[in-house]
């Protein structure tokens, strides 16, 4: 497995949110019809943080070995992020009403990076098609 190509797409996708989030807190919470007051500006601010740190933190490392004990927090913090993550939509998504589409669709992506990021950080690198230098 190619784990460029993974940590590419998942700093693309985690950007993407964080810099939605940053630029357009309010046309969000508007879509949303989430209360808009200070405080949920200011999470969504935070979450923004969070997003575009992450989303960073991948796109550098996207050339580096990843997998097994190689670079082995960056694989576990990507699978405690996209796991969790996937719980947490799974469970909302049974039960939501409104927005499902958004909800089911980010719940696919989030399934999709935890099971890849869970088989980056079970096997070695050089399990994973890298060639051994002689």
């Amino acid at each position: 497995m190619n784990t460029k190509i993974v940590m590419t797409s998942s700093a693309i996708l985690l950007a993407g949110i964080g810099i939605l989030l940053s630029f357009l807190p309010n046309e969000v919470i508007e879509y949303l019809n989430i209360e808009s007051n200070i405080i949920t500006i200011l999470f969504l601010n935070l979450l923004s943080a969070l997003y575009l740190g992450f989303g960073l933190l991948n796109w550098m490392a996207k050339g580096t070995l990843i997998g097994g004990i190689y670079n082995k927090p960056i694989a576990i913090g990507n699978l405690m992020h996209f796991g969790v993550g996937a719980i947490a939509l799974v469970k909302v998504g049974l039960n939501i009403q409104t927005h499902s589409v958004i909800v089911i669709s980010l719940t696919v992506v989030y399934l999709i990076f935890a099971v890849l990021f869970f088989y980056i950080f079970r096997k070695n690198p050089t399990k994973m098609g890298k060639k051994k230098q002689p």
